[in-house]
């Protein structure tokens, strides 16, 4: 995991021990996933658990609920592979980082911040290390893998762990915030100055993706995080919407829609109505209750979490907190998710890039798990059009 700027914990406050307003967080939520209009199998995942009561589903009870004190888990994983096996990987990831987040619950007391936020980090590296070994075991699911935006609730801090390009928003008052990164390859050419955003609409390789879990032993997880406050809306999806919808017309639809469950169908929609070109996956959760604070002077944004860092306790386990260790060459992650695209022949619509830079920081931020110069990417990619180019030339003679 790199290493995140300081949090800033409320003066006279610890980030490891809870400090709220006081009273109740109350969450209202649902989540959708849809198979879209292209593809013939949903791919996609999505988790929501309350760790109190250790139940996860949308059954009824689920989805007006009062945050517990062990807290709440969502998480939106979109699978590659293959129908074969990017089900598989995503299914996988969202039982995996279930079961994880689960072991040493204590219903009765309320979770540290701190200790929620590492087990969030290693849930999500258990799960890549688990679908890895899978794949390796099993020689039709080669290749599988899924991206993963995992989050976690505990009294008024909301944490995100990112994966891949599926992504979680904010909305506040009428400002609708990206609080993830996309760990994508066009991502890191604008934010590198080598591509410009109108650009980036046609840009050809826009599906491809710098990390996922399951492309390799180990994966560096963005953890990040908000501090609530009353009337915030989060969204998470997958880039089935995110690719499809853009920024301006998913904050009017959140701004309208007063209830997750309508959200949910109506985002859905615009999805399918602008194309369905992938899997459509989407959560959305308001929050409310006096434990939250009315306002908040400090602008919400893309903010990165630093946690603590703790001494190896296990022969060969990075620290969290802690610089990543290698585990292959440099570039081998990059080389090895870019080779098999996350949706093999898509092509991405225009929408996906016009959000990718919505109501975000200016702030360059290096991808994790890329050791890749962004010229050496560009100069490689503008070289293998020109081969190709010439090639397409001297056959057409």
């Amino acid at each position: 995991m790199t290493q995140p700027e300081s949090s800033s914990p409320l003066p006279g406050t610890s980030a490891s021990s809870p400090q709220v307003v006081g009273g109740e967080v109350h969450i209202k939520l649902f989540a959708r996933t849809d198979v879209g209009q292209v593809r013939e199998h949903n791919e996609d995942n999505f988790l929501v658990a309350d760790l109190t009561r250790k139940m996860s589903g949308l059954q009824e009870g689920a989805r007006d609920v009062v945050l517990g004190k062990a807290g709440h888990l969502l998480a939106v994983c979109d699978g590659m592979g293959g129908a074969a096996a990017g089900e598989v990987a995503s299914q996988l990831a969202v039982d995996i980082i279930y079961q994880q987040m689960l072991e040493g619950v204590n219903p009765d007391a309320t979770a540290a911040r701190n200790d929620l936020a590492r087990r969030l980090v290693r849930a999500v590296e258990t799960a890549g290390l688990r679908i890895f070994q899978e794949a390796k075991a099993d020689r039709t699911r080669r290749g599988m893998g899924t991206t993963v935006t995992a989050a976690t609730i505990v009294d008024d801090h909301l944490f995100l762990a990112q994966v891949g390009d599926s992504r979680a928003y904010v909305l506040r008052g009428g400002t609708l915030v990206q609080v993830t990164r996309d760990q994508s390859l066009v991502n890191q050419l604008i934010e590198a100055g080598q591509l410009t955003e109108e650009d980036a609409e046609t840009f050809e390789h826009s599906n491809i993706i710098l990390q996922a879990l399951g492309t390799a032993d180990t994966v560096q997880v963005d953890l990040t995080y908000v501090q609530l406050v009353r009337g915030d809306v989060l969204m998470m999806c997958s880039d089935g919407l995110s690719g499809m919808v853009r920024g301006d017309e998913i904050r009017e639809i959140l701004k309208t829609c007063s209830d997750p469950l309508d959200a949910c169908k109506t985002l859905t929609e615009r999805a399918n109505q602008a194309g369905g070109h992938d899997n459509i996956t989407v959560i959305v959760a308001r929050f409310d209750g006096e434990a939250l604070r009315a306002s908040d002077d400090d602008p919400l944004k893309y903010k990165k979490y630093s946690l603590p860092q703790e001494e190896e306790t296990e022969p060969g386990r990075r620290s969290v907190g802690a610089p990543p260790t290698p585990a292959m060459s440099p570039g081998a992650q990059t080389r090895n998710v870019s080779e098999a695209p996350k949706k093999a022949g898509s092509s991405s619509p225009a929408a996906p890039l016009a959000a990718a830079s919505y109501e975000m920081e200016d702030e360059r931020v290096d991808i994790p798990g890329t050791h890749v110069p962004a010229g050496v990417v560009v100069a490689l990619i503008v070289g293998v059009i020109a081969l190709l180019g010439a090639t397409a030339f001297l056959l057409l003679r």
